[in-house]
């Protein structure tokens, strides 16, 4: 797989996001790959196809965990080895030499090249709530765990306006933009619900959006 050294400045995304982008994403071992540049490279190229019936999907079944290399198969009829799943290079799993020129190297192993990693899988899909507490105006969305509070609200469609204007709260205290949810004191209680047989859709945390007055302090509107 791609190198580490970029991770920790890729954004999360959802299943959804990857399914859904309108470009060619796919994921794999919880990292999220843009085949655009192996695509323009590699154009009408006939292996190309499998590739491309699995974009928006995860491969990570396709992978070793361990080494993050193709998983091994043995075609039964010729005895030959390749990869278990189509991949889009010729010649199965056979990783080429990278090059240091900037340019995609033709039939590039795509999972090791870190200029096609765009992202990161969320392994923590969570549900979140934000009402306007001045207008009452509220909506649902879709966030990861494992990014900062002030991405995950930025998500919110339309409320960009409104996030600049008032302040966010969680059972009355002002969120750190910086932190994640469950810093902020907001835990993910999914898997304990659906261990009980309750649908998390029907416990969904709220954060309460407050509009910050002429004194700036959303504190002061909540006493």
């Amino acid at each position: 797989m791609a190198a580490g050294g970029a991770e920790r400045r890729l954004r999360y995304l959802t299943t959804r996001e990857v399914a859904e982008a309108g470009r060619p994403l796919l994921s794999a071992l919880g990292r999220v790959y843009d085949l655009g540049p192996l695509l323009r490279e590699r154009r009408g190229g006939v292996t190309l196809a499998p590739l491309l019936a699995a974009v928006g999907t995860d491969v990570s079944r396709c992978f070793d965990p361990e080494s993050g290399d193709p998983l091994p198969r043995v075609e039964p009829c010729t005895g030959q080895t390749g990869s278990r799943y189509p991949l889009g290079t010729p010649g199965g799993s056979r990783p080429l030499a990278p090059r240091s020129d900037g340019v995609l190297p033709r039939h590039a192993a795509w999972w090791r090249d870190p200029r096609l990693q765009v992202g990161r899988l969320t392994a923590a899909p969570r549900l979140l709530r934000l009402c306007n507490a001045l207008t009452g105006q509220n909506c649902v969305i879709e966030v990861c765990g494992e990014e900062p509070v002030g991405a995950a609200l930025r998500r919110a469609r339309g409320w960009q306006e409104q996030l600049e204007k008032y302040t966010a709260c969680y059972g009355g205290v002002p969120l750190n933009p910086q932190l994640s949810l469950e810093q902020n004191g907001i835990p993910d209680s999914t898997s304990e619900l659906r261990s009980l047989r309750l649908d998390p859709k029907d416990f969904i945390p709220t954060v309460f959006l407050y509009f910050n007055d002429d004194a700036g302090s959303a504190r002061e509107a909540l006493q």
